[in-house]
């Protein structure tokens, strides 16, 4: 039987887990979010990803409400240029619901994006998004 995930950091906007394969698997809570929140979040995410050296994440996106223009700009601005001088990349495997997937072109699902340190790709399948993670460095 694999080894579970340990809870490192939760608040109202989800909850940061260690993976036992070596990368945090952040899991977004439903509903609306204050900026200090989601802040907290991703600064302990940060945290958990310079503590065990990693580079690699797994965001859960199924049921979170998207994120605002102020939380968008906040990641892009300061998370992410943030989190590039403790790793010169970081790459995020990103589940979305069935619905949002419908939303996007196929082209979308198929290739690597980049956002400032961040490499991701969207994923449908938590199976698929876990293979992904362990193909990249």
């Amino acid at each position: 039987m694999p080894a579970a995930s340990r809870l490192y950091f939760n608040n109202p906007v989800g909850r940061v887990m260690e993976h036992p394969e070596g990368y945090a698997h952040i899991i977004y809570e439903p509903g609306p979010r204050r900026l200090d929140y989601l802040q907290s979040f991703l600064t302990h995410t940060g945290k958990l990803l310079r503590l065990r050296g990693w580079n690699k994440l797994l965001g859960d996106q199924r049921l979170m409400t998207p994120f605002t223009a102020e939380e968008s700009e906040w990641i892009v601005d300061f998370w992410l240029t943030a989190e590039q001088r403790g790793s010169a990349r970081i790459y995020g495997a990103v589940l979305l619901s069935e619905e949002d997937i419908a939303l996007l072109p196929a082209s979308q699902l198929t290739v690597d994006a980049h956002v400032a340190a961040l490499t991701y790709r969207i994923f449908d399948s938590e199976v698929a998004a876990q293979q992904w993670l362990q193909q990249v460095s």
